[in-house]
């Protein structure tokens, strides 16, 4: 029992280095390759890498329920597009700390479209997790960056819309399958919106399109691990050291310093995520 709840850890702690360093990859390339032909090549990779692991686990398409794998793909291709060009746009800790927000969307949509109950303490906690984000967004100062700090939480919302149909499809679908409609998807959705900004990656840039497409299918294995090795309140307080690394990274390749709202946003939002997700496992126990 002690060994599993270490293996728990020790993958959320690897899921949240192997995400961070993906960060670092995307925002790093970005500079030269669109959000939407970096998301394109990332469910491209993703696809192929997918289908070579379920061919070995002889894991074989459904027929079924293929309405709401195609929505949970769509969702997250979404996801990936906000996400990516939240990064290309804002500083990492910034972007990171709004795409961190996705519990307090998983249990506002768990409310109304799977009519889960909400409790009273948690509607309390929101409105401070809220105030954090207004901190990032810093909407007084009518800049573009309070533009793209939207499109960042538009990506929380997006994520937490195909994590609520990912609890919906894991009763009846391998996990496996699930992460291939995620990354096929997700580069058709990417496919349209590449248009006239198409870049051709040149041998570096296709390296680092090449290890993310790696790197971020990696990062869902060990986080599938450690879901399974470990509650899901331990696995979303350990995944907000990927909040640490990304602040690490952005100063270390590009001299970011978050401002003093940043850090008592970001504060606030972790400390309520981390309050709501233990309040949701102690009203489950």
């Amino acid at each position: 029992m002690f060994s599993g709840v270490i293996n728990g850890v020790w993958f959320a702690l690897f899921s949240s280095l192997v995400f961070s360093v993906m960060n670092v990859l995307v925002k790093e390339v970005s500079a030269t390759i669109p959000p939407a032909e970096i998301a394109f090549f990332r469910g491209l990779i993703g696809t192929i890498l997918i289908l070579v692991l379920m061919r070995f686990r002889q894991i074989s398409l459904s027929r079924t329920g293929i309405p709401m794998l195609a929505l949970r793909g769509v969702l997250g291709g979404l996801y990936m597009l906000a996400y990516f060009f939240t990064l290309s746009k804002i500083p990492l800790t910034d972007a990171s700390i709004l795409a961190q927000m996705s519990p307090v969307f998983v249990i506002l949509l768990s409310v109304i479209f799977l009519k889960e109950r909400l409790p009273r303490r948690t509607i309390g906690i929101l409105p401070f997790i809220f105030l954090g984000a207004i901190l990032l967004i810093k909407p007084h100062e009518y800049t573009s960056y309070s533009i793209y700090a939207w499109v960042g939480i538009c990506s929380a919302v997006f994520s937490a819309a195909a994590g609520v149909s990912i609890r919906y499809l894991s009763k009846t679908h391998p996990s496996y399958e699930i992460v291939f409609y995620f990354v096929a998807t997700s580069a058709l959705v990417a496919l349209p919106l590449m248009g006239q900004q198409f870049v051709m990656p040149n041998v570096m840039q296709s390296m680092y399109l090449l290890a993310i497409g790696v790197v971020s299918l990696l990062g869902q294995v060990f986080l599938t691990r450690a879901f399974t090795h470990e509650s899901a309140i331990v696995v979303q307080v350990v995944s907000y050291f990927g909040l640490v690394l990304n602040g690490w990274f952005g100063f270390m390749f590009w001299q970011e310093i978050p401002d003093m709202l940043t850090v008592i946003g970001g504060v606030i939002i972790v400390a309520g995520c981390i309050a709501l997700s233990s309040r949701r496992g102690s009203t489950k126990a």
